[in-house]
């Protein structure tokens, strides 16, 4: 681990009054815990939007009735199998199903996965959700 660096920060009050309520509910022992954790979600996004290799989760829920649904959602991931790593499938009711995809690769082409399974017609809901390899964060 590298050597800690202490620095000032000048906040507003009422900023700082929200920040600490964010820290209470979120449980953090400290306000560096949550300062360090605001700070790796931002060079996170920035890893998206830099295009380098990065990992999410393709979260979505369709209605297993729509005709040739299922196919299309298949067809889809097969088309993407290299940037596909896992993936699990749950029965929600009678009529729904639940997909989550591990997904690895370029940001634009994690994106251009999502899009694609999201927008078909009987999807009812989705979300990417951008995380990171882990390389290069402390």
């Amino acid at each position: 681990m590298d050597k800690l660096v202490r620095f000032g920060v000048s906040l507003e009050r009422r900023l700082l009054g929200d920040f600490d309520r964010h820290i209470q509910q979120r449980q953090y022992a400290t306000r560096s815990e949550a300062l360090r954790d605001l700070i790796r979600n931002q060079l996170v996004e920035e890893e998206w939007g830099e295009n380098r290799e990065t990992v999410g989760t393709i979260t979505f829920v369709y209605d297993h009735h729509v005709r040739d649904l299922t196919g299309k959602l298949t067809d889809i991931q097969h088309d993407y199998h290299g940037k596909i790593l896992s993936g699990m499938h749950v029965h929600l009711d009678h009529d729904h199903c639940l997909e989550v995809l591990v997904v690895k690769g370029k940001g634009s082409e994690i994106r251009k996965i999502a899009d694609a399974l999201v927008s078909v017609k009987g999807v009812k809901h989705g979300k990417l959700t951008m995380t990171t390899t882990g390389k290069g964060l402390d």
